[in-house]
């Protein structure tokens, strides 16, 4: 019998490859559930711990010696939970089996391209269909962005951020991940910097991003230009601004929230999908960090950006229609009612898909 308030473990990744975009959502989710009646605690690796220490410092912990997909039911041996949240794209069916045992399971999801033990699928990409995850007859599925997880404030900020997309570009926004995958941010904004005149530039970047030492020198001196590490007003940047470059990952939904016109990079092979639904809905420009002659599609891309309102109105009006900000707690509502759900049946330990 599960208790009254549920016991969810998170087990999401991180890396300086991965970046912290798993855990970033999870931590919103995971104070979403707790508002609705739930204790979550996260599976927690060095890196999982540095995101948690600066982003999610209440969050209870549990420590794992590694998140490796053939040791991750032994790297948690004697945690209590009665129910888990995989947010890993290195986990598959045998590995999720190995760690659930039987318990209710959410797996957060963008590339429906592996077998999965789900009774819960979350897929916020914008193109994603049921039929993507065909296989999976039983589960229950959340597909598209209207359950992205984002963070409350940006939902607060929605109307007074929607009311002001219009006029000149005073402020640019560079947000490319917390780790900056192979200094691709200083790369940026040495191209923003030759065509930005006298508008401000912020740029949000992590404590141990590649790009922070170079972009710290060039602050210094350049009175345009203000750095964010590991900011906790991201909200709050993003209604200031007035064009983004940012990453094609998670943090695409708080600036669609928000309804800010944007380019956005295509840092790894897992945010292709999203990019695309994004460029076909014309609420964002879309630039693949891995094609050839990255600085002249990122030279095109500001010049558009800068000088033409008529875009800007277009893709704030298209991304802001994509997502309201509501989307945790629509998951956790869901979430917490099948574990309900399940907990009552004859045979609560019945097989995952």
């Amino acid at each position: 019998m599960i208790p009254a308030r549920p016991r969810i473990l998170f087990v999401a990744n991180a890396g300086p490859e991965i970046g912290g975009g798993h855990v970033m959502r999870c931590i919103t989710l995971a104070r979403a559930l707790g508002e609705r009646g739930a204790d979550c605690a996260f599976a927690c690796t060095p890196e999982v711990a540095a995101l948690l220490e600066v982003f999610g410092p209440e969050i209870v912990r549990e420590e794992a010696t590694g998140l490796d997909p053939d040791r991750i039911a032994d790297a948690l041996t004697g945690v209590r939970f009665d129910a888990v949240v995989f947010d890993h794209y290195g986990l598959a069916r045998e590995h999720h089996e190995a760690l659930a045992k039987g318990r209710t399971t959410l797996v957060i999801d963008d590339l429906a391209d592996r077998p999965l033990a789900a009774n819960l699928v979350l897929d916020s990409g914008p193109g994603r269909q049921p039929s993507d995850y065909a296989l999976l007859t039983e589960a229950q599925l959340l597909l598209g962005p209207e359950f992205a997880p984002v963070r409350p404030e940006f939902a607060h900020l929605r109307n007074a951020a929607l009311s002001r997309r219009t006029g000149e570009v005073r402020r640019v926004l560079v947000t490319l991940g917390l780790t900056d995958v192979g200094g691709i941010t200083a790369r940026v904004v040495e191209r923003l910097r030759l065509r930005l005149n006298e508008v401000a530039l912020d740029v949000v970047l992590g404590a141990g991003a590649p790009s922070l030492p170079g972009l710290a020198k060039i602050a210094s001196r350049d009175p345009r230009m203000t750095l964010h590490v590991d900011s906790q007003e991201m909200a709050n940047l993003i209604l200031s601004a007035d064009i983004a470059i940012g990453a094609a990952g998670s943090s695409i939904w708080e600036r669609c929230v928000l309804g800010l016109p944007s380019a956005i990079l295509v840092l790894a092979p897992n945010q292709h999908g999203a990019a695309a639904a994004l460029s076909e809905r014309e609420a964002a420009l879309v630039i693949d960090a891995g094609a050839d002659n990255l600085d002249g599609r990122l030279d095109r891309a500001i010049v558009r950006l800068l000088t033409d309102p008529a875009l800007r109105a277009r893709l704030s009006a298209a991304s802001g229609n994509l997502c309201d900000g509501l989307g945790a707690g629509r998951v956790a509502e869901s979430f917490l009612k099948l574990i309900a759900t399940r907990d009552s049946l004859p045979h609560p330990q019945s097989p995952l898909l």
